[in-house]
């Protein structure tokens, strides 16, 4: 099994070109079921892409990459198209559950292996299924497998989410781009890549209106030849961000959308981070103090939970006690013990981490357990004291695209084995 092994204390400087949101490429690649011909641009080349790119010719289209991986056309115009979404795909990647949607919409009925990803908490899909009932879909769970039928097709229908899902506003979002009528759906989530899939939807002929966090939804789907541009991806921005506040003396970081993550940025300002902020550009420059803070992650427009584990890194460097609250999954603190082995002063206390700084952090051998805890320990690494091994790297693979190359080029002394 392959691991990374880095040396720390290095001085990063350079430039990194920010990658296309995996978060938002999947939910749009699940609905290039709904067309005919589609070219989606600014793809990121990792694995969960590949992953879905296999998913949807298992089901009957075909793809065709560019040369250099960034860019994807589809066609579906298969008649025999295969509603069945295997274990073998979704086992390792969570959105695989999101192609239920479009596949019961205009296909009228699906199977779908229940999802695998990060073991981060239970995410159960019981919202993704809510939805797809109010729609008129009959479901049921079996061995393992949701089955979702509409014989009649779905109809439009106006329904409150209990609770704020991404996933589930996204499946509801492609269940509905087909449904007869209008539908109304309250208390969506509302992050850029939802918005990004809206736009998606809108070249197709669909009618969707956001306010707030409502979505109106109507049909008007006319399949048509459609290019897109995925958006930059937010968390790999914050990821380098986070990167260079650490060990930077100039990190450049290019093709970005700074207003997705205004958030992220005014907090870090508040901890003292120095950045230069352009059009399409950020540049970030290591901070020689950094203050103590409290973050609670919470849905968009709130402080991302994929960005909790690398802001725990610079937290370990700020001068008195930083908290984070976790309010998003109930089992996001597994990279605490590894980080504890490198040095870092942190006590978990139910849902929220204190974190004394600042910290020594030491290199040590520990373990990636998701894909945001393994770029956490990637950080830590780049300023830890010595040499730091990292195991089970899969978990980076599946989210950031070259990011030993993109560390390298910007000074890190970092390898695979």
């Amino acid at each position: 099994m392959q691991k990374l092994i880095i040396d720390g204390k290095k001085v990063l400087s350079g430039s990194i070109n920010i990658s296309g949101s995996k978060n938002s490429a999947l939910p749009i690649l699940a609905a290039t079921i709904l067309n005919s011909h589609t070219t989606i641009k600014n793809i990121p080349c990792v694995n969960d892409i590949m992953t879905m790119l296999n998913l949807l010719k298992f089901i009957g289209l075909k793809y065709k990459l560019s040369k250099n991986k960034n860019m994807v056309e589809v066609k579906n115009h298969n008649k025999n198209i295969n509603t069945v979404a295997p274990y073998k795909l979704v086992k390792t990647m969570r959105a695989g559950v999101l192609v239920l949607g479009p596949l019961i919409s205009k296909y009228k009925k699906a199977k779908v292996s229940l999802p695998g990803g990060c073991a981060i908490g239970t995410r159960p899909v019981d919202l993704h299924l809510f939805a797809l009932k109010k729609l008129g879909a009959k479901i049921k769970i079996k061995n393992g497998y949701i089955f979702a039928s509409a014989k009649s097709g779905l109809k439009g229908a106006k329904f409150k989410f209990p609770s704020i899902s991404v996933g589930a506003t996204e499946n509801a979002i492609l269940a509905a781009a087909q449904a007869k009528g209008v539908t109304i759906i309250d208390n969506c989530a509302i992050e850029p890549e939802i918005i990004d899939l809206i736009s998606f939807l809108k070249k197709l002929g669909t009618r969707i209106k956001v306010n707030k966090r409502k979505i109106t939804i109507e049909k008007s789907i006319t399949e048509k030849k459609i290019s897109h541009k995925i958006i930059c991806d937010r968390i790999e921005l914050g990821t380098y961000l986070i990167g260079g506040a650490l060990a930077a003396k100039n990190l450049k970081l290019k093709n970005v959308e700074p207003l997705v993550i205004r958030k992220e940025i005014n907090i870090l300002k508040k901890m003292g981070v120095n950045m230069n902020i352009g059009e399409n550009f950020i540049e970030v420059f290591k901070s020689k103090k950094i203050k103590k803070i409290n973050v609670t992650t919470s849905p968009y427009p709130g402080f991302p939970t994929d960005l909790q584990a690398q802001i725990m890194i610079l937290m370990t460097q700020a001068k008195g006690l930083s908290k984070i609250k976790e309010c998003i999954f109930e089992n996001r603190f597994m990279h605490v013990p590894e980080l504890k082995r490198m040095g870092a002063k942190i006590e978990i206390r139910n849902n929220t981490a204190f974190i004394q700084g600042p910290s020594l952090l030491t290199g040590a051998e520990v373990m990636a357990t998701d894909l945001r805890a393994s770029v956490s320990l990637v950080l830590a690494a780049l300023i830890a004291d010595k040499r730091t091994k990292i195991n089970r790297i899969y978990h980076l693979d599946r989210g950031y695209q070259d990011l030993e190359k993109k560390l390298i080029n910007c000074k890190a002394k970092i390898k695979r084995v």
